[in-house]
């Protein structure tokens, strides 16, 4: 039975970094919202998304672990230096964007360093197409479905409410948004944790410790939620105000069709094992739910800033994995 190497434990130690990171980045995507409405404050608002995000393993299962793990690079070209490398990459990208105040996609920066990663030590051949065209795909499709989920709800939110006051309104959905943000901060947990799983199952694998067959260990499941949860505690304050304010002004009943668009996009490709962009999905939502009120209402500027970072995530996040993976080669 093969032993764990402290090469394996310092490259499980760099996942579990880039999973912190992920919580730290993504914090805004959970909070931003019900932060800006002022539905609740913001050291409340991060315990309470940080509570979901954990108990998220109880809800999904693996279906984005396995896709990570083995659906995009040949688990048999992995191995450890692949993994540091993707993971180092990775974690470059997100810190970066974090100091930026930029909303990137963790998710694609982490794929981007697995495909940088695994090409740097075995070329393209090593790459699994098919699930790697749904991953791009969605780069494009996660935005707009969250777009169309957030405009729709508010749509049908102003149907419904229309013979309102906008005082009820308002109070109707400042206890809404307290669900609302849960339930995203769960659909956050079950997607975004899951790839550091991946990342981890795919670790132990290459390096015999999970026999002949892939699976993902429950205490890697545990551990991955905990971490993300505890990263989510730490907030990305910069990427809050830009999520928050920047994008759209949002009043709770806004907040609400965001947050509840965005989480229901996201658990439907969870179910799928489509590792989705919960930050592209929710900016998405954001500015659906803006359109509503009028085009003008959407500062398309900075949006166009944000998408313009997502498309760079990829290719930026594989330059770095494989650069990093040149140099760690040799030590591990």
């Amino acid at each position: 039975m093969p032993h764990v190497t402290a090469s394996v434990l310092f490259v499980i130690a760099l996942a579990y970094l880039f999973d912190f990171l992920n919580g730290m980045h993504d914090s805004a995507n959970s909070i931003a919202t019900v932060v800006s409405t002022r539905v609740l404050a913001p050291r409340h608002a991060v315990v309470w998304a940080a509570f979901f995000n954990f108990v998220a393993f109880a809800v999904f299962g693996v279906h984005v672990a396995n896709t990570i793990g083995k659906g995009l690079v040949d688990p048999n070209a992995v191995d450890t230096a692949v993994v540091a490398g993707a993971l180092i990459g990775a974690s470059l990208w997100s810190w970066l964007t974090i100091v930026l105040g930029i909303p990137v996609s963790s998710s694609h920066s982490l794929i981007g360093g697995m495909i940088g990663a695994g090409i740097s030590k075995a070329g393209t051949s090593c790459l699994q197409y098919d699930k790697l065209k749904t991953t791009v795909a969605f780069i494009f499709l996660s935005p707009m479905i969250g777009l169309v989920f957030g405009f729709g709800l508010m749509i049908a939110v102003f149907w419904l409410f229309r013979r309102k006051s906008p005082n009820q309104v308002d109070r109707t959905f400042r206890i809404g948004q307290l669900l609302s943000a849960g339930l995203y901060s769960l659909s956050h947990g079950g997607n975004d944790a899951q790839k550091t799983m991946g990342i981890i199952a795919v670790l132990l694998y290459s390096n015999g410790l999970l026999g002949d067959k892939f699976y993902v260990p429950f205490w890697v499941v545990l551990s991955c939620h905990a971490v993300i949860a505890l990263g989510t505690l730490m907030g990305g304050w910069k990427i809050v105000h830009t999520m928050g304010n920047k994008v759209t002004k949002l009043k709770p009943v806004g907040g609400f069709c965001a947050e509840t668009g965005a989480g229901i996009s996201i658990m439907i490709c969870s179910y799928l094992g489509v590792p989705v962009s919960t930050t592209h999905t929710i900016t998405g939502a954001i500015v659906g739910v803006g359109s509503t009120k009028r085009l003008s209402a959407v500062r398309w500027g900075v949006a166009g800033r944000i998408v313009w970072a997502w498309v760079l995530t990829i290719p930026c996040a594989a330059l770095s994995a494989a650069l990093v993976y040149q140099a760690v080669k040799f030590f591990l």
